[in-house]
């Protein structure tokens, strides 16, 4: 699927969205921007810059930070009617398996990874068929740069994904050219950082936001909570215009919701045999005529991707 479409689910999703949004903006209600979610409490921006805490109609669609919502005052707070439609959204599945969003309305998904912990090939794979998925651009940031010269294999990783076409960047210090590349690349988008814990993803965002301490400390006060209170995701603007999304690190990211057309849509190198092998229902993995198979076997398609395509498929089935 290419980047600049949607599919059919997410077309109708948009379109319920729309109508939803049309009937309860009879209430009139006014639009805001969700910077975070509190538990049952959702900290949104007004159209004139000041904060407020809300709370959910029953029948409100659950919000996440990046949405635009429609919401009624209801004396110092107010209660959220209804969310306007998403341009893109980012979800997986929790561990009871219903599916949960993670950011919406962003332009860049910036995949965090660095030789301690040591990258994982299958999850970036996931994440960069879920941004595929959703119409996402995405990009590959490594970080910790210092420790590139003890971790060769991830430096042969991030090359393998720049032959792919991904953008990667890397780095490590304030002053280098990676930082400054990422600067540009966030200034006046909207970004979805993500990746496993320990990458350094906080480093990154002292970087680009270096009062973040205080605006973490912003967030929680407008809701009444401690200053170390944690949530799913928080956005953040940035000075160039641009907005940035937090989301905490994770070890798994599962994509057990897509269908198995999106997951092989999701690696470019596949999607020009699509179509092409003998058997419409095609696995990629014992099939005579297989197109994806002749292309490892020509040298086009890596025994490791291949490997790490076949494991997002078993693991759908989990």
């Amino acid at each position: 699927m290419s980047k600049s479409q949607l599919s059919k689910q997410q077309n109708r999703r948009i379109q319920a969205a729309q109508e939803r949004y049309r009937s309860e903006s009879e209430l009139g209600g006014e639009s805001g921007l969700v910077i975070a979610r509190f538990g049952k409490q959702v900290l949104i921006e007004e159209e004139n810059g000041d904060r407020r805490t809300t709370t959910l109609r029953r029948r409100a669609e659950d919000p996440v930070a990046g949405d635009q919502v429609v919401w009624t005052p209801q004396g110092e707070h107010g209660v959220i009617e209804a969310l306007l439609p998403r341009r893109t959204i980012i979800s997986r599945p929790n561990s009871q398996g219903a599916l949960r969003p993670i950011a919406a309305n962003i332009d860049r998904l910036l995949i965090v990874i660095a030789p301690q912990p040591l990258a994982q090939a299958n999850l970036i794979d996931r994440y960069l068929v879920a941004a595929s998925h959703a119409g996402i651009d995405a990009s590959l940031i490594v970080n910790k740069a210092d420790l590139l010269s003890e971790a060769p294999s991830v430096v042969q990783l991030a090359e393998t994904y720049s032959e792919l076409g991904v953008e990667v960047v890397t780095t490590g210090q304030l002053s280098d050219p990676g930082a400054e590349t990422l600067m540009d690349m966030v200034a006046t988008q909207t970004v979805a950082l993500v990746g496993q814990s320990g990458v350094g993803k906080s480093s990154l965002i002292k970087r680009l936001l270096p009062d973040l301490e205080i605006r973490i400390g912003a967030l929680s006060d407008a809701v009444g909570l401690g200053r170390h209170t944690t949530t799913a995701a928080a956005l953040y603007h940035l000075p160039g215009g641009g907005r940035l999304i937090d989301s905490p690190g994770v070890r798994e990211f599962h994509l057990s919701h897509l269908p198995k057309d999106a997951i092989e849509s999701g690696f470019v190198e596949f999607e020009p045999l699509l179509g092409l092998c003998r058997f419409r229902d095609c696995s990629h993995s014992h099939e005579v005529r297989c197109a994806v198979l002749e292309a490892h076997e020509r040298g086009e398609i890596s025994s490791d991707r291949l490997a790490s395509y076949r494991q997002i498929v078993a693991s759908m089935s989990q």
